[in-house]
């Protein structure tokens, strides 16, 4: 159980460097070259999901497997699932609730860590 513990806090602490990265990426994208808000949102997502690949890979679940390209995958399918559920709950907080769009992407982000690193778990780095 305490293992299980310290992996999240590590996947946590992993995942909060892929919110800057997520938070920089689409601010950049959104803010400053003005692309779509929901597209800024995907390409913030996915860039931080990569690096999150990697630090967790080295860091957090310390994989050894040699089928990286499978790995990788199987993490960025999982991400990609993330990322629909990152969308959806930022969609309904920005258009259906009318909430900031930069507090609501925090909240997004939440649960998709939840689902994340069960999915990761059981699925990626098992």
């Amino acid at each position: 159980m305490y293992s299980l513990f310290l992996k999240f806090i590590k996947f946590g602490v992993v995942g909060f460097s892929g919110m800057l990265v997520d938070f920089g990426i689409t601010y950049l994208l959104k803010e400053k070259i003005k692309i779509q808000k929901y597209v800024a949102n995907a390409a913030g997502f996915i860039t931080a999901a990569s690096t999150n690949y990697y630090l967790n890979r080295i860091w957090t679940y310390h994989s050894t497997n040699p089928k990286i390209v499978n790995e990788y995958s199987i993490f960025i399918i999982i991400s990609v699932i993330g990322l629909g559920i990152n969308s959806l709950v930022l969609w309904a907080l920005v258009s259906k609730y009318k909430k900031h769009f930069y507090l609501s992407k925090l909240v997004a982000i939440v649960v998709t860590t939840l689902w994340n690193f069960i999915a990761n778990t059981l699925f990626t780095f098992s």
